[in-house]
């Protein structure tokens, strides 16, 4: 089963990608912010992490970073949520590790084809 965690200030955008995504086959985990995130990350990492591209306690960059140092071997593919293309956000969060970027506020079929073309879901 994979397990996927949304990073999100917004208890909507959360909830929204729960249901969309949750399933037999995916657990969605829930994180408010950076610092929380990482520490859930620590305990049990998971296979794809969604990251608000302005969480308010953490630089993102700096997030992906942490994360991928502490996944070692296994680290998980990462998507940066933001409200615009921003190509600078984009870049620095890629050279950071970033696997892409979703564009919210999403919708189903959005959703389920990013997570497709991670191959994280079916």
């Amino acid at each position: 089963m994979k397990r996927c965690m949304f990073v999100d200030d917004s208890s909507v955008i959360r909830k929204v990608a729960k249901r969309i995504l949750g399933s037999s086959d995916m657990v969605v985990v829930e994180a408010g912010n950076g610092r929380e995130a990482l520490d859930m990350c620590a305990f049990e990492m998971p296979d794809v992490i969604v990251v608000d591209g302005n969480l308010e306690d953490v630089p993102v960059a700096d997030f992906i970073r942490d994360v991928h140092a502490l996944a070692g071997q296994g680290k998980p593919r990462i998507l940066v949520s933001l409200v615009e293309v921003d190509v600078a956000a984009i870049m620095r969060a890629k050279r950071a590790g970033a696997d892409g970027y979703l564009l919210k506020p999403f919708n189903r079929p959005q959703l389920l084809e990013r997570f497709r073309s991670l191959r994280a879901a079916a």
